[in-house]
Parts: structure tokens; sequence; C-alpha cells
């Protein structure tokens, strides 16, 4: 295939444009119960204890080694290597450009560096951004002949967790399908691997189970929890998550708009002129995301397996509209910018009328405005089209477009990857928020200096909270975590659920924190989507806990500290 000038260094550019949305204030935000969950198992490991682990060794022991060398676990540690793989994802195209062409392979590698999901997905601790990017790179290496690297990078995506099966398995049918609809019909060539390849690839993917699955053979449970993937992706299709399926195609448009309105386009093209390459990854879009839409245990987080495809439509029709003659271009120009103008005006006007949505007489002005600018576009565009010509209309109105709805993409980026300044409510984020974690650590540390000269030294108990976000903030500490309080105890520091408690209220003091915020998403009404949409504010459902500190422990006690 043959290469265009300064290829290497836009891939690169791709690459370095990933690490810097994904590095940017990475351990800044406290890590959630999902999170923390893998990340206290990491912990253990490095600390020499043996944890019972879960279905994602890759990540777990992987993030031990960093937690050992560094002398313990902090956030920035715990989400580096799903940040670092989820980079690599950026180079991923590369290894395909001979079966999607180098221009729209380039233009996808930026396509996912930018992904408000894959960057999301990117900077939480956990394996699933590390199945994906695996999975992709052994299938690449793979169309490479490179069997041995295949054979390492299939055997690390199998140690990567049960979102694995979600992938493969709309991989698999989308292979089915294709034999159906293919059979009969000319194939595309290639060379089929000689047995050799195929032994390579198998023999390092078992070596790099044994000896990643087992940290060198320091945590041989790593074995029995790589084999507990399946079982438990099996069991979300008894067991409901709650998230519904209005829900997953909602966050489609809300977060990939460019990528729906390209994707869409190249879609149709490509069935309306029987496209091979279109309608295979058209195909295998529709499929991945089906397998999601009916399997009850879905998370929003599942989309990317369907979002590789998909960009990658994107991509192919947004590389059609690269070419722009040289006496066509200030046509051009003036269409994206009038295509611009009179989309910043339609999102304005969109958040003029959230904040007087109240007001029938003025909502029902705004709602107007909004239908005839978008009715102005739709004429300006077939005027310049009839006036001017139809290749400077299209390039324009496509262009424009991505202008501008790029221009939302990369905020709702920002707002995915927990990068804006105030807190917001994202599909993305895993579980339940931590808003005041940081201050109840500050809180916590404080009180255990002013009493010991040591901000780690008081012990702190944990009663009947099942939070592994709380037991992480609070790693540094000696814990203690009871279902109950004893009645004969009286530790230094105890946190409680926000409840009555006679015995603690007249020996310590307390302060509430609010703890877990939940967003309401399934009780959410059309107002609350639409500020959501412009804001990412929601509804959310608090828990609050309570700090109790003993008396003896404050400056103005009379009692002497221990």
């Amino acid at each position: 295939m043959k290469s265009f000038r300064r290829e290497s260094i836009l891939y690169s550019l791709a690459f370095i444009l990933a690490l810097t949305v994904r590095f940017i204030k990475l351990g800044a935000m406290p890590l959630t119960d999902v999170e923390a969950h893998w990340a206290l198992q990491a912990l253990g490991i490095a600390q020499g204890a043996h944890p019972a682990l879960g279905s994602q060794p890759a990540y777990v022991l992987l993030t031990s080694i960093l937690f050992f060398a560094y002398g313990g676990g902090t956030n920035f540690l715990a989400r580096l290597i799903p940040a670092l793989t989820g980079s690599a994802l950026a180079l991923v195209p590369y290894l395909f450009r001979e079966r999607l062409k180098p221009r729209p392979s380039l233009i996808l590698a930026f396509f996912l560096a930018l992904d408000p999901g894959l960057v999301a997905l990117s900077r939480q601790a956990g394996s699933p951004i590390l199945a994906l990017t695996f999975v992709f790179l052994a299938w690449g290496f793979w169309d490479h002949r490179h069997s041995r690297w295949a054979g390492v990078f299939a055997g690390m995506a199998l140690l990567s967790g049960s979102s694995l099966w979600e992938g493969l398995l709309g991989l698999g049918l989308t292979w089915l399908i294709r034999q159906g609809m293919e059979h009969g019909s000319q194939m595309e060539s290639a060379e089929r691997p000689v047995r050799s390849e195929w032994w390579n690839a198998l023999w390092f993917g078992l070596g790099t189970i044994i000896v990643v699955g087992t940290l060198f053979f320091l945590a041989p449970n790593g074995l029995s929890a790589w084999l507990s993937s399946l079982p438990e992706y099996l069991r979300g299709w008894i067991q409901p998550s709650g998230v519904s399926s209005g829900m997953m195609l909602f966050s489609l448009v809300a977060y990939q708009p460019l990528a729906v309105i390209l994707g869409l386009i190249a879609l149709a093209r490509g069935w309306i002129y029987r496209s091979p390459r279109a309608v295979r990854l058209s195909l295998w879009m529709l499929v991945a995301l089906l397998v999601v839409l009916f399997y009850p245990a879905r998370q929003v987080s599942d989309l990317a397996w369907m979002l590789i495809p998909l960009w990658s439509l994107a991509a192919l029709e947004l590389a059609r509209n690269l070419r722009v003659f040289p006496e066509e271009r200030r046509e051009v120009l003036g269409v994206v910018a009038m295509c611009v103008l009179i989309l910043v005006f339609m999102w304005l006007d969109f958040i003029s009328l959230l904040q007087t949505f109240n007001a029938a007489d003025q909502a029902a002005l705004r709602s107007w405005l909004l239908f005839g600018a978008f009715f102005l576009l739709v004429i300006s565009i077939l005027l310049v089209a009839v006036g001017w010509s139809i290749s400077s209309a299209k390039l324009g109105a496509v262009w424009g477009l991505v202008v501008a709805v790029g221009i939302y993409s990369f905020s709702a980026m920002t707002g995915a990857a927990g990068l804006r300044v105030s807190p917001t409510a994202e599909m993305w984020n895993p579980g339940s928020t931590v808003p005041q974690a940081n201050l109840l650590l500050k809180t916590v540390s404080q009180m255990s200096d002013w009493s010991d000269k040591n901000i780690d030294s008081q012990t702190v108990m944990i009663d009947g909270i099942n939070s592994p976000a709380l037991q992480w903030l609070l790693r540094e500490h000696k814990l203690d975590v009871v279902d109950a309080l004893d009645a004969s105890a009286s530790p230094p520091i105890v946190v409680t659920a926000n409840q009555n408690n006679p015995k603690l209220a007249a020996g310590y003091r307390g302060q509430s924190f609010v703890w877990r915020q939940t967003p309401l998403w399934n009780q959410a009404q059309l107002i609350d989507w639409m500020n959501w949409l412009a804001y990412r504010r929601m509804p959310q459902n608090s828990e609050t806990i309570i700090v109790w500190v003993r008396d003896d422990l404050f400056l103005d006690s009379a009692t002497p500290k221990p």
C-alpha cells in the first residue's frame, strides 16, 4: 500500500494527542467504587498479600507492579495502564491501512484519539479498554503475519476480563453473517496462514497467559481469575443492569453525533453502491450494537466495541471530502463559515429555550427560531448548489458540520474525561461519583495529625459501609472494616452511615459528608434531558456518611491524648 507524505508524523501526532487528553489530571478525580474494587486487589498483591482476584487479572497484575515499584498506590498509577493502552488504540488504524485505505485510516486514528467514550474508558481503572485494544492489536499483527506478537496480544486480551467476550461475540456473529451473504461470491484474496504461524501464535499466547496471568508465578491465582471472565459474562444474560436500551441509543447521539451522522451517510452510500468495505463495516457496527442492546447487563461502556466500525465508516465518508479544487476553495470556505454560524446560533437559541422553558410564549418563540434557523441552513445550502456548484455546497456543508459538531464533541470529551472545572453527570462514568472524597480524607488526616503528630497514625473503623472507594481513599490509615460496631470498642475514628447512633453521639463528635451521588437517569423528564445536553447536569440521589472522631482527640479536649 502506497504511503503519503508525513504519514508517520501524523500518526505520531495522533498518538501524542491521545496521550495528552488521557493524561491531563489523570489522578485528580477520586476512584469510584467500581475502579477501587480492582485497584485494591492490585494494592494487596503489591503489599505481599494474596487477595482473591476478580476477572480482570491483566489490569490487576500489571498495576500491582507499578504499586510495588512506587511503594504504594495512587490514583494516577491506578489509571496509568488503561491510559497507556487506550492511547495505543490511536495507532491501531495503521495496522489496517490496507483494509481501510491510508487516508481513512489516518482520519480514524484522530477520531479514536479524541472520541469521548474511548477517552473516558481509558481514564478509568479497569480492563475494558485493555480488552478492546489488545483484540485489535492481535488482529492487526495477525493480518501482517506477525504471529508471535499476535499471540502475545491475544493472550493479553484473554486476561482482560468479561468485556472481551462481548466483543468476540459481535465479531463472530458478523463473520458468520458475512459467510452467508458472500457465499458463492468472490471473496477477497488473502494468503492462508501456514501451520507454523498458528503454532507460534498459540504458544506465545499460552506463554503470555501463564507468565502475565501469574505475575511471573508470584500470583498463581491469576489463572483462576482469568477463567472466571466467561462465567461472569454469561451471568449478565440473567442479571439486568437497569440501563435501558433507549439510554444506550441516546448516548450515541449525545457523545458521538459526528460519527453517527457521517457513519449513517457512509452506510447508506455503501449499500446503495454495494461497496464491500462499507457493507462489511456497517454489518459489523449493527451486529455489535444489537449485541449490546440485547445484553441484559449492558452498560454504556459496552458501546466501545461498536464505536470502532462506526468511526471507520465516518472516516471513509470524511476522506471522500478531502479533495477541494483551488478554484472552489473560497466558495467552500464561505459555505463552511455560513454553516458554522447558523449551527452556533441554533445552539445558543437552544440554551435560551432551556432558560425560558416554563414561559410558554418565550419557549414557543425560541422553538420557532430554532426550526427557522434549520430551515435557513437547508435553503442556503440548496441555493449554493444551484447558484455555484453542487460540489461546493456538499463540501462546505460537510466541513461546516465537522467543525461545529467537532467543537461539541470535544466539549463532550472534556466532560466524559472529568476535565471540566465543575463535576458533571456522565453516562460513561462507572457507578456513583464521590464528590466529597478529598474533603473527607483531609478531615480524617487532620484529626490524626492533631492527635498524634502523624496524619496516618490513628486507626479508622468503617462501620457497615460497603464501599471499596472509601477503603481505597483511607488506604494509608490502619483500617478496620466491620458490619456492626462492638459496644465495648472505642476506636479513635469511625465512619458510619447517616443514622442515629446514641453511643457515638455521647463520646464522639461527628461531621457528615456527601459520599456517593448517582444520577437518576431512569427518572429524568424531558427538561432534565435537555438540561443535561446543554450543561451535563442531572438530578442525583445522594448518600451521606458521618465521620466520628473521639472527643479526646480534639485540641480543645481536657482529656490527655493517646
